[in-house]
């Protein structure tokens, strides 16, 4: 009796720690599924980021710095070299007044198929060269809308929705407006990166090179105060690379 009692006693244990242990075994699958779908809702939730970039060239079409345009197609080549898939380029001149989509000389969106894309900046910098071949030579406007560039500048930025948004300013800085161009009001710059490119310095400049620096300075507090996160001159066209360089 007392024999049987043991071996039913230790068969009883066996199944216990049977079901104990499947118990077990269920639970910590049971927690690890719980932990992987936690994980995907955090990855679902979490907001991806934007590695696309966009940039806007002005060129400054304006009196005597049409000589300076031709230099704009090596800039613009380099930019095109800078760009991937998905990326956006725009440039648009600097006239009398500047903030009109009419003033976008090109633009294009990258799209993915690498083949594509060759085409796509192949035809962007013969658009450009035709543009500077016929700007270089000609009369260039009489006044020089800068901030009415920005502008436009800003918005094709902003609708591109890109993650990384940059206008090169290809100019010497000096602005001029008629007598009925309103621009003296604050402007919206928010999260774009400028930079100043060969900015030439006027002959008033060589009588007193404080009318150039104080003009640089003026346009950085000007951009500062509209928001931009970074203000840099670059005049160095062998060095284009700084135009993506931070300043500091």
């Amino acid at each position: 009796m007392s024999g049987s009692w043991r071996i039913a006693t230790g068969a009883a244990r066996r199944t216990d720690s049977g079901e104990n242990k499947g118990a077990a075994e269920a639970a910590a699958l049971f927690l690890l599924l719980g932990l992987l779908v936690l994980l995907l809702l955090l990855a679902a939730c979490t907001p991806k980021t934007n590695h696309n970039q966009a940039v806007y060239m002005l060129v400054d079409t304006s009196g005597t710095y049409t000589r300076e345009t031709g230099k704009a197609q090596g800039v613009v080549n380099y930019l095109l070299g800078t760009l991937n898939p998905g990326d956006s380029l725009a440039v648009g001149r600097v006239k009398s007044r500047s903030f009109s989509e009419k003033d976008i000389v090109a633009k294009v969106s990258l799209g993915k198929d690498p083949l594509a894309v060759n085409a796509q900046k192949r035809a962007f910098s013969e658009q450009i060269a035709a543009f500077t071949q016929s700007t270089k030579d000609s009369k260039g406007s009489r006044y020089t809308d800068i901030t009415g560039g920005l502008l436009q500048a800003a918005e094709f930025l902003n609708e591109s929705q890109a993650g990384s948004k940059t206008i090169v300013i290809f100019s010497d800085m000096q602005e001029e407006l008629d007598y009925k161009t309103v621009r003296d009001f604050p402007i919206k710059l928010d999260g774009i990166r400028i930079v100043a490119l060969n900015v030439s310095k006027l002959e008033t400049d060589n009588v007193d090179p404080r009318r150039y620096l104080d003009r640089l300075a003026w346009w950085q507090e000007r951009t500062r105060l509209a928001g931009a996160t970074d203000w840099k001159v670059v005049n160095d066209m062998e060095h284009l690379d700084r135009i993506f360089k931070k300043a500091g």
